[in-house]
């Protein structure tokens, strides 16, 4: 097995990285055997041996498997929020941050790491700290939607949540769809579909000062 990353080993021995490099080595191993084997199948042996480190050095950076599972888990929810806040505050134009909020969700799936598996298929999902982080997800990103909805139109903070939770639903379901169905429709028009169905139901909420 290959290991990852260069200059993991020299002439046998792990190469001494900086603290931070060497993490970020490890979890790359890690999200690898991860995504290929499921939490379960994995073992610590696996992701060492993968990274090209000893066992020794993998525990001295992540106590034991859950504790890196936990850190890859944390890096993709946190990214896939982000994602969407940037989608939110990257334009005024609402059409467009729809648009942005759909493309997030088909461009985490789409990705040649396959760590979307992480968030929305683990086999972990009946673990407190996994379901806590998945839903952190979904609340993070229907958070950022509900705080543009109320802004630009003035509906409650419920309503905008219950609008808010569709787009999200509609984007994610729709992503995972079109990825395990093969990638049929081409990407870009996928989630031009899909922006255009959430775009058509959000656009009939008038904006703040406009008459329904």
């Amino acid at each position: 097995m290959t290991a990852v990353g260069n200059g993991a080993q020299t002439a046998g021995r792990p190469t001494r990285l900086p603290r931070s490099a060497r993490r970020k080595q490890l979890l790359a191993a890690a999200q690898e055997v991860f995504v290929a084997q499921g939490y379960h199948a994995a073992a610590m042996d696996d992701i060492a041996e993968r990274a090209g480190v000893s066992k020794p050095v993998l525990y001295q950076h992540f106590p034991g498997k859950m504790e890196l599972y936990l850190a890859l888990l944390d890096t993709h929810c946190d990214a896939i929020v982000a994602k969407v806040h940037d989608a939110m505050r990257e334009t005024d134009d609402n059409k467009e941050r729809v648009g942005a909020s759909v493309r997030a969700y088909f461009d985490f799936v789409d990705h040649e790491s396959e760590a979307f598996r992480l968030v929305f298929e683990s086999d972990l999902r009946n673990d407190p700290a996994v379901r806590q982080r998945v839903e952190r997800v979904e609340q993070g990103c229907i958070a950022a939607i509900t705080d543009t909805i109320i802004s630009d139109t003035g509906v409650s903070r419920a309503h905008a949540e219950l609008l808010a939770s569709g787009l999200v639903g509609a984007a994610e379901t729709a992503a995972q769809f079109w990825l395990a169905g093969g990638r049929q429709v081409p990407k870009a028009e996928a989630e031009a579909l899909v922006a255009a169905l959430s775009w058509r139901g959000i656009a009939s909420f008038p904006l703040q000062g406009e008459s329904a």
